[in-house]
């Protein structure tokens, strides 16, 4: 039986996500009815968002079966636009990657790369990785990178690896980035400003943090590609992709691949590719006041429309016929369409939590805990509080301007100082991305490359247990020498 073209959702990881994601909408609701409701009051001063006393409030009707409409309700809640917007996105970039697939094009460009890497292929491992990482850590990209995952997937299988390689070097690399940020925008700049620090200062002592966060992903990624290497069958989906595609085979190429239609056509694509890549990395520090500044507020549509068109295109130029290209768009969006039930869940227990009024009272009752605390317990709570926050609110930025004004005032008064606040926050923020599984982008990387979230979890469950002990001694040593300016 021909394999389709594109991203394919397999049965048993939709089923097991809807499971997972389903137990979690329960807990949320629960927590509904387990917890106080409250509200802080919050004003605008001056541009920002001033907080003042917590109060009880009278809890609001909230019935159980609304906790199971909420995957619906979300398409007109307050995060409808970008639920919308990433929805769309995906199925664009679907659709894209399975006329590349179709065409042979994206076989001749693996092929090229393999022809001269194929001997280096643990150094392209480790550059690759190096710069998805710097794409998060100086740019804050993460769910723009989405267009890429599929690339490098293949371009793992092509290698000899599997799916989980091809995850490891992309979108897993680019959150440690993100999460180990230098100047990313979206966490520490957002943290900065509602601290009142200058932008992105600390800079310098979060480097040797990044090159420390960098050498672990490196170390783990290149023993697992090393185990793959000498026992195909120790891959985690072995077992899977062996009665598939079997991705440690040789990769072979289809005869036309390397026709001129096909250079021309990959060349087009390479260029889309370039233009993509210009938008992501200007867009997050273009000025409001520049006639560019519409790039920074859809970053994420452009770029899916961008790889929608080239690679569209790309076919068309490569020869292949309308009737196969159709064929192949039609088997990548159909192939997606199970991620969407899956996001408006997992964009559900924020919905209910906040319906319910009880994402206040967690914050209040974290907050609380901060007082007559040394300032390295101090710093911890606020870690854990941003894990905690970070189960129901996925967006970055929200959170900070949720969480910054309640924590900062409190941090002043036990003695952490503001930088190492905005620090403990950021981690917090970013290492749980890919660990939760009501994070749209997590849903989507493993969907693209049939990976189930129990197998994710497996693989990746030794690179959080020594991560997260070096994010607890990273802020010890911030909390000694007073990480500032202040």
């Amino acid at each position: 039986m021909e394999q389709k073209a594109g991203a394919q959702i397999g049965k048993k990881v939709f089923i097991q996500s809807v499971l997972i994601l389903l137990l979690l909408i329960i807990a949320a609701g629960l927590l509904t009815r387990v917890l106080p409701a409250g509200s802080y009051q919050r004003t605008i001063e001056n541009g920002r968002t001033v907080i003042s006393d917590y109060q009880t409030i009278t809890r609001p009707n909230y019935p159980i079966w609304r906790w199971f409409t909420a995957p619906i309700e979300v398409l007109w809640g307050e995060d409808n636009l970008i639920l919308i917007t990433i929805i769309v996105f995906i199925l664009l970039v679907s659709g894209a990657f399975a006329v590349l697939q179709k065409s042979g094009i994206l076989n001749a460009g693996l092929n090229k790369i393999v022809q001269k890497f194929g001997s280096r292929k643990y150094l392209l491992l480790a550059v690759l990785s190096l710069f998805f990482m710097i794409l998060g850590g100086f740019f804050g990209l993460l769910e723009e990178l989405i267009p890429l995952v599929p690339l490098i997937i293949a371009l793992s299988y092509s290698l000899g690896w599997d799916a989980l390689v091809g995850l490891g070097m992309s979108v897993l690399a680019c959150n440690i980035g993100f999460s180990a940020a230098i100047t990313n925008p979206f966490t520490i700049g957002v943290a900065q400003r509602l601290a009142g620090l200058p932008l992105f200062s600390g800079a310098l002592l979060r480097l040797p943090v990044f090159a420390v966060f960098y050498a672990i992903l490196i170390l783990f990624l290149l023993g697992y590609a090393h185990r793959i290497d000498r026992n195909p069958a120790s891959s985690i989906v072995y077992e899977k992709d062996g009665a598939g595609r079997n991705p440690v085979a040789p990769f072979q190429l289809d005869s036309n691949s390397s026709s001129s239609k096909i250079g021309k056509a990959a060349l087009w694509f390479a260029g889309f590719m370039l233009l993509i890549i210009v938008v992501l990395v200007s867009s997050p520090f273009l000025s409001e006041n520049s006639s560019l500044s519409f790039l920074s507020d859809y970053a994420l549509p452009i770029v899916g429309i961008l790889f929608f068109v080239g690679g569209l295109a790309a076919g068309f130029i490569s020869g292949t016929p309308g009737r196969v290209i159709g064929g192949a768009l039609k088997e990548g969006l159909l192939g997606m369409a199970p991620g969407i039930p899956m996001i408006l869940m997992a964009a559900s227990p924020k919905h209910i939590v906040t319906n319910g009024k009880v994402i206040d009272t967690i914050l209040h009752g974290a907050s609380s805990a901060l007082a007559d605390t040394s300032p390295f317990a101090a710093v911890m709570i606020i870690f854990v509080l941003a894990l905690v926050v970070e189960f129901f609110v996925a967006s970055a930025g929200a959170k900070a301007v949720l969480m910054m004004p309640i924590l900062l005032p409190l941090a002043d008064l036990v003695g952490v100082t503001r930088q190492l606040a905005v620090t403990a926050y950021c981690f917090g923020d970013g290492f749980t991305n890919l660990a939760y599984p009501t994070n749209a982008i997590l849903l989507i990387s493993l969907g693209l490359a049939s990976v189930s979230y129990t197998k994710w979890m497996k693989f990746t469950a030794k690179l959080w247990l020594a991560i997260f002990p070096l994010v607890a001694l990273f802020l010890w040593l911030g909390s000694l020498i007073g990480f500032g300016p202040f």
